[in-house]
């Protein structure tokens, strides 16, 4: 059984927890010096990770270098994120959010799951086996973003070119997205360890009329209001097609094993019975994100008085991509069920392709057998992250991606990621810890997988 971790580790997880490393859109408004408190305790907290890795910061950003004994290979790319999302509800937490309070049992505030912990998780792990004597036999990479929650673009980015441009390509790149689950799976009484193998992409439509207007006692047929509201629900009343893809179909054959009964033999039967499983995983959100592109209408806005007619109205619909479809097929799957020539569609903000989806091979095995030993007992299948995370920009970068941390969560702890009371058991952070020692110990005495013969 793991042992929590003490308190000095988990003061130094609180400690980074105190800088308010926030997202903002446009990077001039970044609290620059939460940013440099942070190197700056990274820097007290691992010492010899600063002395004898190789630092290159691209902004905040921080790419690290472990050179191996045979540096020409690369045995992996470890990711995570400094920056956190904002906090609009400060009076329902139970602690401030960036108070940094431990207590006997868990680790508060904003970043403390998403994603600082495993920031601090992965350094813990480096400067133990640095104090060890330890040296990979393959050269590591670890790439700390710092604008992760506005899509990485001055972070993420500019570090995967920079990887891409020196020809590295390495055998695992593991990032933040799959986690385990404890009483989520209906009927699967075990905890369950999702490793993701690709995610979702990501588009946001925005839809817009312009009218002649006037006053509200003489209106036409309908409004620029009506004619957006009218558009919206056409596009969330026609969503895209469910999909049964391979990802998800080998998620569900892995996880036959522990379901009940009635389901093991439906999922017994998926190559025939694929239209009833995907009718299944539709009936809830979490489920129907695996075998539909998503549609959101998140904003809607038109008019300035009620006895005027708006002249101009619009609405942005959020889209999260599943693959086999594309951003030009959503947006002309818009215009189709919209049927509406006078609205305008365009994309804004950014979109994203899904990623490829490198499949289970030995960098999976890896990741689940060490899984495993950490939190014995457990079910380990596949899956797809429907978010977005800092890994879409190191795609090309690695022969196989995982996206893993081997907390366990309830229900409630995945309502606090970005959401209120944001907390880490230090159970939790023990086993995020010893996960990454682990991996490390790996590359440290076998090198990686032999999978894709990597550059440095």
């Amino acid at each position: 059984m793991t042992e929590p971790v003490d308190d000095l580790t988990a003061e130094r997880l609180a400690a980074a927890l105190r800088c308010a490393t926030v997202s903002t859109d446009d990077p001039r408004d970044a609290d620059s010096a939460a940013f440099e408190r942070l190197d700056a305790h990274l820097r007290a907290s691992f010492p010899r990770v600063h002395a004898e890795l190789e630092l290159r910061r691209f902004a905040h950003s921080r790419l690290y270098r472990w050179p191996g004994v045979e540096p020409d290979r690369v045995a992996a790319i470890l990711l995570a994120h400094q920056d956190v999302v904002p906090v609009d509800d400060l009076e329902r937490w139970t602690h401030p959010p960036f108070a940094g309070v431990v207590d006997e049992e868990y680790i508060w505030g904003r970043g403390a799951i998403d994603d600082k912990s495993r920031v601090l998780a992965i350094l813990e792990a480096v400067e133990s086996a640095l104090a060890a004597g330890l040296r990979p036999r393959h050269t590591v990479y670890l790439a700390f973003g710092h604008d992760e929650e506005v899509f990485g673009g001055d972070g993420a980015e500019r570090m995967a070119d920079h990887l891409r441009q020196a020809g590295v390509r390495a055998d695992l790149l593991l990032d933040e997205g799959g986690v385990i689950t404890s009483g989520i799976v209906d009927g699967v009484r075990q905890p369950v360890a999702t490793v993701m193998l690709g995610e979702k992409g990501y588009a946001t439509v925005r839809l817009s009329v312009t009218e002649v207007g006037g006053h509200s006692s003489m209106p036409g047929k309908q409004t620029a209001v009506g004619r957006i509201a009218r558009a919206v629900a056409r596009i969330q009343d026609n969503p895209m097609p469910l999909r049964l893809t391979p990802v998800i179909a080998d998620m569900l054959a892995r996880m036959r094993q522990v379901m009940p009964g009635p389901r093991r033999r439906l999922l017994g039967l998926a190559g025939v019975a694929a239209p009833v499983i995907t009718r299944v995983m539709a009936a809830q959100p979490q489920t129907e994100a695996m075998v539909r592109t998503t549609t959101a209408p998140t904003v809607i806005r038109g008019g300035v008085r009620a006895n005027v007619l708006p002249q101009r109205a619009e609405a942005m619909v959020n889209f999260r991509i599943l693959p086999g479809d594309t951003v030009a097929s959503v947006l002309a799957h818009c215009r189709k069920v919209v049927r509406d020539k006078g609205i305008d569609f365009e994309l804004i903000g950014m979109s994203s392709e899904p990623s490829r989806i490198t499949g289970a091979g030995p960098s999976f095995e890896l990741i689940a057998g060490i899984a495993r030993a950490v939190v014995p007992g457990i079910a380990v299948t596949t899956g797809i992250v429907p978010g977005a995370t800092d890994s879409r920009h190191y795609d090309d970068l690695a022969g196989t991606r995982c996206n893993f941390a081997p907390i366990v969560l309830e229900a409630g702890d995945l309502a606090s990621i970005h959401g209120t009371d944001e907390r880490l058991s230090r159970v939790n952070y023990a086993r995020l810890i010893e996960f990454n020692r682990r991996l490390i110990e790996h590359f440290a005495t076998v090198g990686a997988p032999e999978t894709s013969g990597a550059q440095a």
